[in-house]
């Protein structure tokens, strides 16, 4: 474990040397001149979107199905707090809730290219790969680029460069696991890690039941629980990381396109600056080497990062110390 904190640690210093200081930052050796280069690196957050366009678009099932309205309204909010705090951001897209749309769909879609964002494949229908078999799998890669591919590339960027699976499934067996690393590289794809989650859905499906009863004062007391629970996963999962590499790779924000994230991201985003963030490109901060490093723990769940770095380095970490989000907020959102 020790020589994988130092590898790391070496490929992130060479980074910054190379960023910050130039070639003079290598004569620096031992641990005095790491801990110097640590202090001089800033914290940084790549902000991340899941279900574009719209976690709900399209759903006959979902909780509170959105009008076409509400979904361009989402979309606008969202763009607009990124805009005032120039924030990159990529938004993850299922092909499936874009063709339901429509030609709005892909009007929202150039919406995030002309905002000079990126977007990133979320698979075609939002399956959970734990359920299917390598050729499904591969299917949904292909057919999840169909939209995204086309303005990618009229953008300049040849084909999307990351891939998200649905609920973070990447492998439920190491078969699998494998076979998911292998089917994203033939694709030309990066897999996309998160390190921040603040179970989002969870809360927004209570904030919409509030907002359909139109009880403002219970939608009220939603946001401001979700936005001190985002207060306090922010600084857990920066302390998990550094618990089990020995410094903070940049982190990865997981968020979901719905309503309560359109009405808090401005909030959201004072929260990371307050916290000594600056914002970065998924691209730069999975250069990272702590990203680098394939993953060979498979699980059928769909944990951050941290804990699957703490599996994979056998590193104990307690994770009952992370708080879930209130039980009065889950209870109303059923």
């Amino acid at each position: 474990m020790t020589q994988i904190r130092k590898t790391i640690a070496q490929g992130r210093l060479a980074a910054v040397a190379a960023v910050l200081m130039g070639l003079a930052l290598f004569s620096l050796c031992g641990p005095i001149g790491l801990q110097a280069a640590e202090s001089t690196a800033m914290r940084t957050v790549a902000i991340t979107f899941d279900d574009l366009p719209h976690v709900n678009a399209a759903d006959p099932e979902a909780p509170v199905p959105p009008t076409s309205d509400a979904v361009q309204q989402v979309n606008r909010d969202i763009l607009a707090a990124l805009k005032a705090h120039a924030t990159p951001a990529t938004g993850f897209v299922v092909e499936k809730r874009v063709e339901q749309l429509g030609p709005l769909g892909k009007d929202m879609l150039k919406d995030w290219i002309n905002a000079g964002l990126d977007l990133g494949n979320h698979t075609y229908s939002h399956a959970d790969s734990n359920g299917l078999d390598v050729n499904a799998i591969e299917k949904e890669i292909i057919d999840g680029e169909r939209s995204i591919g086309s303005f990618l590339f009229a953008a300049t960027v040849s084909k999307p460069r990351f891939l998200r699976f649905p609920y973070n499934h990447v492998g439920n067996t190491p078969e699998k696991q494998q076979a998911i690393a292998e089917l994203a590289a033939k694709h030309g794809y990066t897999l996309a890690a998160s390190t921040i989650d603040t179970s989002d859905y969870l809360f927004d499906r209570a904030y919409e039941k509030a907002l359909a009863a139109e009880d403002t004062a219970k939608a009220g007391r939603i946001v401001a629980a979700y936005l001190e629970h985002t207060r306090e996963q922010i600084a857990y999962y920066a302390n998990l990381n550094h618990q089990v590499l020995g410094y903070e790779p940049p982190a990865i924000m997981l968020l979901h396109v719905n309503s309560l994230n359109a009405a808090t991201l401005d909030r959201i985003l004072i929260l990371f600056e307050e916290a000594g963030y600056r914002f970065t490109t998924l691209e730069t901060a999975q250069a990272d080497p702590a990203y680098q490093q394939p993953l060979t723990v498979a699980t059928k769940f769909g944990p951050m990062w941290g804990y699957r770095w703490a599996r994979q380095y056998d590193v104990k970490v307690n994770g009952s110390a992370e708080k879930e989000p209130p039980e009065w907020v889950v209870q109303y959102g059923r």
